[in-house]
């Protein structure tokens, strides 16, 4: 009887765990009249990021083709940090995408857009088009 109950609780944890659903935040880079601004803010704060909490690779996707000039998005996945390095990361990209808006030129450079309360779920990129890995 114990082996049937340990069994039958090793199966429901492993089910549970395995149900987990994989959370992105979505960075979005917005065109004005010349092109995307550039990833090189966001990207340079990741591996900052990764390396001062010795985090192997956060998966990164990208979602291309979403206007004329070349507008994209970007989906982090954040599920592998702690709710403490989500906090901090989360602050963190906040602050690198509103200093990179607040250096372009207003009528000429496009714009990034980050909203930390958005949360997007691996079953929505699931139907999402143009979706490639852009960092694992």
């Amino acid at each position: 009887m114990k082996k049937i109950i340990l069994i039958a609780g090793i199966f429901s944890f492993s089910f549970f765990y395995a149900q987990k659903g994989e959370n992105y935040l979505q960075v979005r880079y917005g065109s004005i009249c010349c092109g995307t601004p550039s990833t090189e803010p966001v990207d340079k704060y990741v591996t900052q990021f990764q390396k001062k909490n010795k985090i192997k690779n956060l998966e990164i996707y990208r979602q291309s083709g979403l206007g004329r000039e070349g507008e994209f998005n970007l989906y982090i996945g954040i599920d592998n940090l702690s709710k403490k390095q989500k906090t901090a990361f989360m602050k963190g990209l906040k602050s690198a995408v509103e200093t990179q808006n607040n250096a372009r030129q207003k009528n000429h450079d496009g714009i990034v857009g980050f909203e930390e309360t958005e949360i997007v779920k691996k079953a929505d990129l699931a139907n999402a088009r143009n979706l490639t890995i852009y960092k694992k």
